[in-house]
């Protein structure tokens, strides 16, 4: 059901009601997929049509949002640019974090985002082992070859997995890559089962990868470790996913209190 106020209430606040107003619809056209009309901003939001008129009037003004031939609206490419910055900034917060999982767990530590069909990783701590894995930041890989492209994808309706994949293809990075839709689904429906998801020699063979979504992340993120099959085994992800939740939970935390004055 549409709520009848915006996500955001400045008369509580103490904030500037015209900026939370325009923010606000600004995520809830990111929650439709970036291009909306004006009268389902309308019925989401519980603004009226000319409050909401102009405040998109503004914001195409100034590139935020673009007017589609069709007449309705559309996310603006001067987002990108602040979208890039902010995943710059995200993987700097979380570096004490995963610097905190080298040194409970002694393996590399990741944090990746979901970019549109893509996992790309934002931060890495390295392990102290000489034999090591490294991902170079701002690297970007299929979902269904990594954890944490599972961790991502969990809780992604169904539908929504099977339009991605189909869009990117399931090639094979090893032996061991999940390359059946079906198989990968039911891999996603572990992850939900299991809390964590495991890359077993899919992206690298001799590589195992232990992920978990960061919860409530303002924009969908996992943490991971990585390292030697030898070393990542089953008795040790026993002592290493309780260690990656809380981490995972502990980040969280802190993105959450990130915006308080």
């Amino acid at each position: 059901m549409p709520s009848a106020e915006p996500k955001t209430a400045a008369a509580t606040s103490g904030g500037v009601q015209s900026l939370e107003r325009a923010f606000d619809l600004l995520e809830r056209m990111a929650d439709a997929g970036g291009e909306v009309g004006l009268s389902e901003l309308s019925g989401s939001s519980g603004l009226p049509l000319p409050t909401i008129h102009r405040l998109m009037r503004t914001l195409v003004a100034c590139g935020y949002v673009r007017q589609q031939p069709n007449r309705r609206y559309a996310l603006g490419p001067r987002l990108i640019r602040l979208g890039e910055s902010a995943s710059r900034l995200l993987g700097t917060w979380a570096r004490p974090y995963l610097a905190r999982l080298v040194e409970e767990t002694g393996e590399t530590a990741n944090m990746a985002l979901l970019d549109g069909d893509e996992v790309v990783y934002v931060a890495q701590v390295p392990s102290r082992h000489s034999m090591r894995m490294f991902t170079e930041v701002g690297r970007r890989v299929l979902p269904h070859t990594t954890g944490v492209g599972k961790a991502l994808l969990a809780d992604v309706p169904a539908d929504e997995v099977r339009a991605l994949l189909a869009r990117t293809g399931m090639p094979a990075s090893t032996q061991k890559t999940i390359t059946s839709p079906d198989v990968f689904l039911e891999a996603l429906g572990r992850v939900r089962e299991q809390g964590y998801a495991v890359d077993d020699n899919e992206q690298e063979m001799g590589v195992r990868c232990l992920a978990v979504a960061v919860p409530d992340s303002p924009t969908a993120a996992a943490i991971s470790i990585s390292g030697p099959a030898g070393r990542v085994t089953d008795e040790a992800t026993e002592d290493i996913v309780p260690i990656l939740k809380e981490v995972a939970a502990d980040l969280s935390a802190a993105l959450a209190s990130t915006g308080s004055a």
